[in-house]
C-alpha cells in the first residue's frame, strides 16, 4: 500500500475546498477532501499538490504540514495531511474514474460538523479538518 497526501484548500474567504461524489458500494454520497495516493518518486508534498491540482483545479503558494498519520494497522503507509492558503483556481483535471467528483467550497465549521454527522467517506478527511482549525486559531 502507498502512502497518500490530503489537503485541506482554505480561499482568501476562509472557505474550505470540498468534493461530493456518489459510492454506490459504500452507500451513497459522501464529502471529501483532495487527496489521493502518491505516484512513484512523489514526495508527500508533490502529491498533495498534484492531486488538490486535479481533483479541484487549484494550486496554493503557502504549504503548512498538519501531521502524518498510519492509515491501518496492517501496513506502512501513511496518510499525509497539509493545509494550502493563497488559492488560484482553474479547471478540474478529473481522471475517468473521478469525472463525477462536484467541488464545493464550505466553511470551515460546517464541514467539521458534516464529518462529525459521519458524512465523510474516509477517515483522513475529517482529522485533517480538526488540525487545520488548531493550526488555524
Amino acid at each position: 500500500m502507498r502512502d497518500a497526501s490530503v489537503v485541506v484548500a482554505r480561499d482568501e474567504r476562509s472557505r474550505i475546498a470540498l468534493l461530493t461524489a456518489l459510492f454506490p458500494r459504500h452507500g451513497g454520497e459522501y464529502l471529501f477532501l483532495p487527496g489521493g495516493r502518491q505516484e512513484d518518486g512523489e514526495t508527500p508534498e508533490e502529491c498533495a499538490r498534484r492531486e488538490l491540482r486535479e481533483e479541484a483545479g487549484v494550486t496554493a503558494d503557502h504549504w503548512r504540514p498538519l501531521g502524518s498519520y498510519a492509515i491501518t494497522l496492517n501496513t506502512t503507509a501513511r496518510v499525509h495531511l497539509f493545509l494550502a492558503e493563497g488559492l488560484t483556481c482553474g479547471p478540474q483535471q478529473l481522471t475517468p474514474t473521478e469525472e463525477d467528483f462536484k467541488l464545493m467550497w464550505w466553511p470551515l465549521n460546517e464541514a467539521i460538523t458534516a464529518a462529525t454527522e459521519g458524512r465523510f467517506l474516509l477517515q483522513g478527511g475529517p482529522l485533517a479538518l480538526l488540525l487545520a482549525e488548531r493550526t488555524l486559531q
